[in-house]
């Protein structure tokens, strides 16, 4: 029994070591232009000893309420089966809607726009942490600075090229790195903390609310800034699934709060004692010898906090093609123990190239600071509405304990978001036209697959009732098996029909294979496949994934011998359609969206490829539909 508890610590500990590496890297690069971007930003507040008191309140609690109350506590009960992130509390919130269209509507659309969000936060992240780590070179020597754009870009740069490889190599470094990174935070900070241990008095909120309400005019643009102490948050609730609730808890209560708040304080302690260190107080912390050095560990840090948000992407990507929201696109696996360990190269290049024009278009952290906070609040707002629906649907608390709790958390998010809407201007306007070009993209390929759907389902014919027609006057059946795939399992496929009428030929057996989403994150493989067999040799076959599957439908066909259905797969032919749509005037999408829709059609990846179907069984028949 005492072993079988050690070995329950020694795992939790190395699974927090691992979680220090993938979770804490956003929100642990903070620390290096927060206090910067407070006092000398594009809206710099004073730096008088008050305020300097009041900011370090405000952060410390702003760590505490939305950090560690919010995600770390509450949030992280919100498990789909294990799995974090919007797309599983989308699935959630979804799952308690069943017949309720209003409420399924309404709770699509807002977590399709915290999608956007999310994706708005991917591109800012890799930008701003790598620039303000590179930015670290102009304190030590202001020769260097004409090489901060150029060595940014091309960090940047071996990142995204890097990510085909995935992270299984690197990954067992990322832990002890990080380790080293906040034990460096807490050192730093402690070191200036002890020469001027006065600003420790900030550790009491009244200083936060007093500055708050003796500088109304200038409280609510501070705000815009401490809200960036607090970027990475979501990140805890998205990787859950990697590592589980214990272990994120864990690491952020015995080690990362703990290291943030030391580093903050030491920031606050320096800027009392040398006002001059404000041009970049992080940099400041450390004595000349150790200057060069910190740039390299900050450029490491900031390269394994945007490798998390890069994986990120591509996760909330998949599961996003799972459920519906996103075209097909090619999936790589870069692991062969950890499923999760994917790459999208589309993706991966569509950020690259979106990072490197946030680089050149905004050139400095300070500017990229207003395009950061709004992402972050924006994606923050919209987990506490679809966590009110959970807690208050799914986990039985009703509508007024969970809207008393969440409402807490709404008012500081609220006031961030408005904070940062004050900046739109100065770059905010970014993650909102990325949010809004991703929020198009997903409402109109969701909604144009439905009318596809319902234009082919209008001409289907049932297919109990083709056999039965088929029986009076049988065509000639040849040899092997044809598999037909179709989202409709009781309807007849347009390739069986088409294959029918051009080669008047039936094959001895022939299978319809029917692929349904549920939103849950797996699907058990004994729950994988339904079987039906039907009159002359014809089935049906339901085969069931879940938003974080990998589809392969020979694996699962495969699995239908157990059910009395074997496949020999030399001996069996994969019939797809491939639809040509055409837009039409007065449908019942908008032309200019039913345009898009095509193009996104057209240049979805191919079914062949998602499913893992064998190239050389496939026959493409063709078809058009009018939209």
């Amino acid at each position: 029994m005492h072993d079988s508890s050690e070995q329950n610590n020694s795992r939790l500990a190395a699974l927090s070591l691992a979680a220090l590496g993938v979770v804490y890297g956003d929100i642990g690069t903070s620390p290096l232009y927060t206090m910067k971007e407070v006092f000398a930003g594009n809206h710099p507040i004073p730096l008088t000893p008050e305020n300097v008191l009041g900011i370090l309140s405000l952060i410390l609690w702003s760590l505490i309420v939305i950090v560690s109350v919010k995600y770390v506590i509450f949030i992280m009960r919100a498990d789909n089966r294990g799995e974090g992130g919007i797309m599983a509390l989308i699935a959630l919130a979804l799952h308690d809607a069943k017949g309720n269209p209003g409420r399924e509507k309404m709770i699509m659309l807002v977590g399709i726009l915290g999608a956007g969000m999310f994706y708005g936060d991917g591109i800012v992240t890799p930008a701003i942490s790598v620039l303000s780590a590179v930015e670290g070179l102009e304190v030590a020597t202001p020769a260097l600075k004409p090489f901060i754009i150029p060595l940014t870009l091309l960090v940047l740069f071996f990142l995204f090229m890097g990510q085909r490889k995935g992270t299984s190599s690197i990954g067992s470094l990322f832990g002890p790195l990080m380790m080293l990174w906040f034990s460096t935070l807490a050192v730093l900070g402690l070191y200036n903390l002890l020469a001027h241990p006065g600003v420790l008095v900030a550790l009491n909120p009244a200083y936060g609310v007093n500055f708050l309400f003796e500088n109304r005019a200038i409280a609510i643009v501070a705000m815009g800034a401490v809200v960036l102490s607090v970027t990475g948050a979501e990140a805890l609730y998205a990787d859950m699934g990697h590592f589980g609730r214990k272990p994120i808890q864990l690491a952020w209560f015995s080690f990362v709060l703990p290291a943030l708040i030391l580093n903050y304080f030491g920031q606050g302690a320096l800027l009392l004692a040398d006002p001059e260190a404000i041009q970049n107080p992080f940099y400041h912390l450390a004595p000349d010898w150790a200057l060069y050095p910190l740039v390299g560990l900050s450029t490491v840090a900031t390269v394994i906090a945007s490798q998390a948000v890069i994986s990120g992407a591509f996760s909330v990507t998949r599961q996003a093609m799972q459920l519906g929201f996103v075209p097909r696109f090619e999936v790589q696996y870069t692991s062969e123990k950890a499923q999760g360990q994917i790459y999208l190269p589309e993706v991966n290049w569509g950020l690259f190239a979106a990072v490197v024009i946030l680089v050149l278009g905004f050139k400095s952290t300070n500017n990229l600071a207003a395009a950061y906070g709004i992402a972050v609040t924006g994606d923050m707002v919209i987990t506490s509405l679809l966590a009110t629906v959970v807690a208050a649907k799914v986990w039985g608390w009703g509508w007024n304990r969970a809207i008393a709790l969440f409402l807490c958390f709404l008012v500081v998010e609220l006031t961030f978001l408005f904070a940062n809407l004050l900046k739109i201007p100065d770059g905010g306007w970014f993650p909102l036209v990325a949010g809004a070009l991703v929020f198009t993209l997903m409402t109109t390929w969701k909604r144009g697959r439905q009318l596809l759907a319902e234009r082919l389902s209008g001409e289907g014919i049932e297919l109990e009732l083709f056999i039965d027609a088929l029986l009076v006057s049988m065509p000639t059946r040849v040899a092997g098996t044809a598999v037909f795939m179709n989202s409709n399992p009781t309807g007849v496929p347009h390739a069986l029909l088409h294959n029918l009428m051009h080669n008047k030929v039936l094959h001895d057996r022939v299978i319809v294979v029917s692929v349904q989403m549920f939103d849950v994150p797996y699907v058990p493989e004994i729950d994988r496949v339904e079987v039906r067999k039907l009159k002359a040799d014809f089935y049906t076959v339901i085969v069931q994934y879940g938003f974080k599957d990998d589809p392969d439908i020979p694996a699962a066909l495969a699995l239908c011998a157990d059910q009395g259905l074997k496949f020999e797969m030399m001996e069996t032919s994969f019939f797809l359609g491939r639809e040509t749509l055409i837009p039409k005037l007065n449908s019942d999408m908008a032309l200019w969206r039913e345009i898009l829709f095509i193009a996104m059609f057209r240049n979805a990846g191919s079914a062949t490829s998602f499913f893992k179907i064998p190239t050389n069984r496939v026959v493409e028949l063709g078809t058009q539909v009018v939209l």
